[in-house]
């Protein structure tokens, strides 16, 4: 199948590219720049693994987001809350209907390609805190692309069924540098080790069972998974 693939530069995201070239014919790989705090560290590595890949690579400038939207995770937010990633203050880090929107411009790309699917790298584990990144909504958004396009475009999640040590453990297989990969949604020269994404990519190398390669300024225990 031809397809798309949503590419952050994340550690999932990374992984979910090189599973798609191994299965499909990639296309292109899409990143979003939408004013993220995070965004200048992680699209580096989005782009580099795509020229890795021989794949071609769009950033789609969303900076709009960060004037209309209110969200930690945005430049024009506040402070990144530190924690387990399941806890309630990661709320803040919520920016508002921020897969639908990336899922609609990726799905008219899709179309307008030829392509046949979209891949993104949603997993079991995101749907704590994230509206958009639920089962429900899912659902409905790849129902709402099928039926959206003449091609029929498909939304393919390869991970939905894995937590991110699985992910990782894959990643691994398909020769993933996950050094060069970004989490931390502060965006720091590196990774704080204290963030909810920062914790969730420190617990999935420790439940792969794998070497963590990433630079941390921190690593104190990780906290406890609210109850």
């Amino acid at each position: 199948m031809k397809v798309v693939v949503l590419c952050s530069g994340g550690m999932d995201s990374v992984t979910a590219l090189h599973w798609a070239r191994r299965e499909h014919t990639v296309h292109a790989a899409v990143s979003f720049d939408y004013g993220s705090k995070h965004n200048p560290r992680e699209l580096p590595f989005a782009a580099e693994h795509a020229a890795q890949l021989g794949v071609r690579h769009e950033t789609v400038p969303l900076r709009f987001m960060d004037r209309l939207f209110a969200s930690g995770l945005l430049a024009s937010g506040g402070d990144i809350p530190e924690g387990h990633y399941e806890a309630a203050n990661m709320k803040q880090t919520v920016v508002p209907f921020r897969n639908a929107i990336m899922l609609s411009i990726a799905a008219g790309f899709a179309e307008s390609s030829e392509a046949e699917g979209l891949v993104i790298a949603a997993h079991s584990g995101d749907h704590a805190i994230y509206p958009d990144c639920r089962e429900d909504f899912m659902r409905a958004m790849g129902e709402a692309m099928r039926l959206g396009t003449y091609a029929g475009v498909q939304l393919l999640r390869p991970f939905i069924a894995l937590n991110k040590g699985e992910i990782a453990t894959l990643g691994a297989r398909l020769g993933v540098d996950f050094a060069r990969t970004w989490s931390c949604y502060k965006g720091g020269a590196v990774h704080c080790g204290k963030c909810g994404t920062c914790v969730e990519r420190r617990e999935a190398f420790a439940q792969a069972g794998l070497t963590d390669p990433t630079i941390y300024a921190a690593t104190d225990p990780l906290p406890q998974k609210p109850i």
